[in-house]
């Protein structure tokens, strides 16, 4: 289990490490949420948690990452692993961002995709490896 202090410094760090040009009109940032969140679609027996969103609304555009959801997920693995699970993560959403900027939704339709093989039984863990390419 890790802190929130801890996973705060790990993202602070991937933040810091991103090209400040992909940010560009994310209003609202990053934000590390204490939440544990888990998917409205989530199955008795087999939890489904959300670990980041991004969000377009009238508040602007920001991400947040469920410091609770990662420590349910990925809270037993060594620093450098859960690292690269919340470094992918991130990815992930800034990625929902880029595509919403130039008008592109593959990455919803590949995350409802997924959504959709998860409510059918494919292993949860396949669920929650977050693509990036």
């Amino acid at each position: 289990m890790k802190t929130y202090s801890e996973v705060e410094k790990m993202l602070d760090k991937i933040v810091d490490d991103t090209p400040w040009q992909l940010y560009r009109e994310l209003s609202g940032g990053v934000i590390l949420s204490e939440q544990a969140k888990l998917h409205p679609g989530s199955l008795p027996g087999k939890p489904l948690y959300i670990l980041g969103e991004y969000h377009f609304d009238t508040t602007g555009r920001y991400i947040v990452i469920y410091y609770g959801s990662f420590n349910m997920v990925y809270g037993y693995l060594p620093d450098g692993e859960f690292y690269e699970k919340l470094r992918h993560t991130f990815a992930h959403e800034l990625r929902h961002h880029m595509e919403r900027l130039s008008g592109v939704n593959d990455l919803d339709r590949f995350d409802n995709e997924r959504l959709g093989r998860y409510i059918s039984g494919v292993d949860i863990a396949e669920f929650h490896e977050p693509p990036i390419g």
